[in-house]
């Protein structure tokens, strides 16, 4: 799982929350997966664990993961995946973007226009 803190991308919270609602909305994290203990991606990160709880809440309350003391958290066996077409639009169209120096915002736009 690889997972990135920007200085221009938001607070942290909203960067890891974004970033495994993409992992598990794209089926890069399967159904049932653990993914890392707070503690540890908050060390791996170099952020505050409760910065990553946050983002842990914010997906548990979307549905996409289940926390249980003990077990850890884990992607929801309920968690809904996009196809893989639409995944590899949505890369498609952030290279793209990236390749024309775009910003995420300017990318979402587009989108926003044409849908």
């Amino acid at each position: 799982m690889i997972i990135s803190i920007s200085p221009s991308g938001g607070t942290p919270a909203e960067q890891v929350h974004g970033q495994l609602r993409g992992l598990i909305t794209t089926g890069a994290l399967a159904a049932g997966e653990r993914l890392p203990s707070v503690r540890q991606l908050a060390s791996d990160l170099g952020i505050a664990a409760g910065t990553v709880a946050k983002a842990y809440r914010q997906l548990e309350d979307e549905g996409l993961v289940t926390s249980r003391v003990g077990a850890g958290t884990r992607v929801s066996r309920s968690a809904s995946t996009v196809s893989q077409s639409v995944a590899g639009a949505a890369r498609a169209l952030a290279s793209a973007a990236q390749r024309d120096g775009l910003t995420r915002e300017d990318a979402e736009r587009v989108l926003r226009a044409v849908w």
